[in-house]
C-alpha cells in the first residue's frame, strides 16, 4: 500500500514541477486557470501527500494531479508550441514532407 502512497507522491511532485515551469501566460492563452491556482492546489497536494495520511485528502489531491496532466498540460503545451516533435508537420517523413510519392 506504500508503493501506491509513494507512487501519488511522485505524480503529484512531477506534476507540481511541471506547472512551476511552465509560462504563466500559457495558462491565460489555453483558458486555463492561472499558474498560481494550479501551483497551490499541486503544492497543497504535495504537502497533503507527505504530511497527512488522510485517504480521502490523498484521492482528492490524486483528481487534481489527473486533470493537470489530462486537461491543463496538454493545453498549455500546443500553445507553447511544444507537442514532441521538432515542428513540421503530421505527413513529414523521416527525411522531410512527403510529398505522395511524386
Amino acid at each position: 500500500m506504500s508503493v501506491i502512497f509513494l507512487a501519488i507522491l511522485a505524480l503529484a511532485v512531477v506534476a507540481l514541477v511541471m506547472a512551476a515551469l511552465a509560462r504563466d501566460d500559457a495558462y491565460r492563452a489555453a483558458d486555463k486557470q492561472n499558474k498560481m491556482f494550479w501551483m497551490i492546489i499541486l503544492g497543497i497536494t504535495v504537502a497533503v501527500n507527505l504530511l497527512v495520511p488522510m485517504i480521502f485528502l490523498q484521492i482528492a489531491g490524486l483528481v487534481a494531479t489527473i486533470v493537470f496532466f489530462v486537461d491543463v498540460r496538454p493545453a498549455i503545451r500546443q500553445v507553447s508550441g511544444g507537442g514532441g516533435r521538432r515542428g513540421g508537420n503530421s505527413s513529414d517523413g523521416p527525411y522531410g514532407p512527403y510529398n505522395g510519392g511524386r
